[in-house]
């Protein structure tokens, strides 16, 4: 079965692939479907943006398709970045100037008032119409500087006090088990698995 992943970001893509491992899917992107362009993520929540992405993708490909749509909630600044995570700086979606002005935001706030959370909707849909969401997230703490290189996005910043290091710094085995995305796959993982045999059975030649 085809699995195309509603997204163009290449870490999440990574990310994903890793999790779907033991999966019996072919895993696609959009990169695989290079005339759909990026989709207007206008919801008010991460739910609204993943299925909005997950429904458009099927239909436009007629496979099952799998949406995630994530961000960072920093408690002292209401929750924002929020949905606007990806283009907090600007329209361009800048990780670094995201950052920047993450760090700008919090410059001289103590680490107990620093906390902050990812949050991650995962929306899987059917061609024929039907949508199953699951929901993962992690606890952390904004970091007063940029520390590591792997990841993407707010990694370099999310620090978790129990391994002592950013998203960053972990490496990827170590972040997919503890990250918002991995709980949000892992909570959706049967649903997933139900919709891969219901269509290995679909394909399954008639007997006479």
């Amino acid at each position: 079965m085809k699995l195309v992943l509603a997204t163009h970001n290449r870490g999440k893509i990574q990310e994903i692939m890793e999790l779907l491992k033991g999966f019996n899917v072919t895993v696609l992107s959009l990169y695989d479907y290079p005339n759909i362009g990026d989709i207007t993520e206008n919801g008010s929540t991460f739910a609204e943006n993943a299925v909005k992405k997950a429904c458009f993708v099927a239909e436009q490909t007629g496979e099952v398709a799998m949406a995630d749509d994530s961000g960072l909630e920093v408690d002292y600044l209401n929750g924002a970045p929020g949905v606007h995570s990806a283009r907090f700086a600007g329209a361009e979606k800048n990780d670094h100037a995201n950052n920047e002005k993450l760090l700008k935001l919090l410059s001289g706030i103590p680490p107990e008032m620093r906390t902050a959370r990812f949050r991650c909707v995962i929306a899987v849909t059917e061609p024929a119409g039907k949508v199953s969401t699951a929901e993962g997230v992690c606890e952390g703490v904004i970091s007063n500087e940029h520390r590591g290189s792997s990841g993407f996005g707010y990694d370099p910043l999310f620090y978790l006090p129990a391994y002592g290091k950013t998203f960053a710094e972990l490496d990827l085995a170590t972040k997919n088990k503890i990250s918002h995305r991995s709980k949000a796959v892992n909570k959706i993982a049967f649903i997933l698995s139900a919709v891969i045999q219901k269509n290995i059975n679909n394909n399954k030649p008639a007997v006479n």
